[in-house]
C-alpha cells in the first residue's frame, strides 16, 4: 500500500486569476503525485479540479517545502492503473465514486520545468 501524503495545493482562479489552496490527499508514484478531484462524491467537480483543467500550472507545499508543478490528467492504462494504486490505500474514494454519475477526476503533479 502506498502512503498518501497531505499537501496544500495551491491553483489559480479560472475567472479570479487569484491563487487559491486547498489541502488534500497524495499519493506518490514515482517522481509524481497525484490527486483526486473526489468532493466526497458530490455531483460537481471542486473549484480545485475546475481551476486546474482552466490552468495546469499550481503550487504545491509539503511540509516546509514549496515547488512549482505542472498537472495532467491521465488517460486509459495509466488512468486506470493510478485509480487502483489510489482506491486500494483509501477505498473510500470507490465509494466516492459511486455516490455520483461523474467521472473522478484524477491529477498527475510533476515538477515544472525550471523558467
Amino acid at each position: 500500500m502506498t502512503a498518501r501524503r497531505q499537501i496544500r495545493l495551491t491553483t489559480r482562479g479560472r475567472q479570479s486569476g487569484q491563487p487559491r489552496s486547498v489541502t488534500l490527499f497524495a499519493w506518490p508514484d514515482g517522481e509524481t503525485l497525484v490527486v483526486v478531484g473526489s468532493a466526497g462524491g458530490s455531483a460537481r467537480h471542486p473549484a480545485w479540479a475546475l481551476n486546474l483543467r482552466a490552468n495546469p500550472a499550481a503550487e504545491v507545499q509539503e511540509g516546509k517545502l514549496q515547488r512549482a508543478v505542472r498537472t495532467r490528467e491521465p488517460e486509459g492504462t495509466e488512468r486506470e492503473r493510478l485509480w487502483l494504486l489510489v482506491t486500494e490505500a483509501f477505498p473510500l474514494y470507490a465509494t466516492y465514486q459511486r455516490r455520483t454519475s461523474r467521472t473522478l477526476p484524477l491529477f498527475v503533479l510533476e515538477d515544472a520545468p525550471p523558467q
